[in-house]
């Protein structure tokens, strides 16, 4: 991909002239890569939308921030096509080197679901903000929802839906995601006869 190199050679990076950033205060680090027909969308009364160095941020990927919300992604990370990422009433932040595939989504927000009032006339509530620590890798179709901190290193597999937090270096899947092992060779991998180290079925 001939834009993304270039992005590489340039520190004002790339900003493709089909993306769309709107907001006060958006940073952006050396060398980012955006790529066509990203939205980059921040409201006045939320916080900052910082980008560090050497990020890249992949075609139709929406990104939308408000009251309450703010944003950062570390350097070195990817995120993919198709991604939704929405910062309301709490933050999300993003470590280093993180990998975010293809259509996944983070969400540091809900909507109320009294019954005496429809959805849309109800303030929105949080359970807290979302955490992705450095090297964490998230599979095709993640869903991520608010008051989650997912440790450094660790890996959730496609399609799953994260509502707690998972530790560092562990292997979360299913919905709700639950850890099915921790990766080999870290500290608490426990070999192929530890209690950690179950079949993904």
């Amino acid at each position: 991909m001939l834009r993304k190199f270039f992005a590489t050679l340039d520190p004002r990076g790339w900003v493709d002239p089909r993306a769309s950033l709107w907001g006060p205060t958006i940073r952006l680090g050396l060398n980012v890569y955006i790529d066509k027909r990203v939205e980059i969308y921040q409201e006045g009364n939320s916080g900052p939308v910082e980008i560090g160095d050497s990020v890249c941020v992949y075609e139709d990927t929406h990104i939308l921030v408000g009251q309450g919300g703010s944003l950062q992604i570390g350097a070195g990370s990817n995120i993919h096509r198709g991604c939704q990422i929405e910062s309301y009433k709490e933050p999300i932040q993003i470590g280093a080197r993180v990998g975010i595939s293809a259509r996944c989504t983070l969400l540091s927000f809900d909507h109320g679901i009294s019954s005496t009032h429809h959805y849309a006339d109800q303030e929105l509530v949080s359970k807290g903000p979302i955490i992705l620590e450095d090297d964490v890798w998230l599979g095709y179709r993640v869903i991520v929802l608010s008051g989650v901190r997912i440790g450094k290193g660790a890996v959730i597999g496609a399609g799953s839906v994260v509502t707690k937090d998972v530790p560092g270096n562990a292997i979360a899947v299913g919905v709700p995601a639950r850890v099915v092992r921790m990766r080999p060779g870290s500290a608490t991998d426990q070999g192929a006869n530890g209690r950690l180290d179950l079949d993904f079925d």
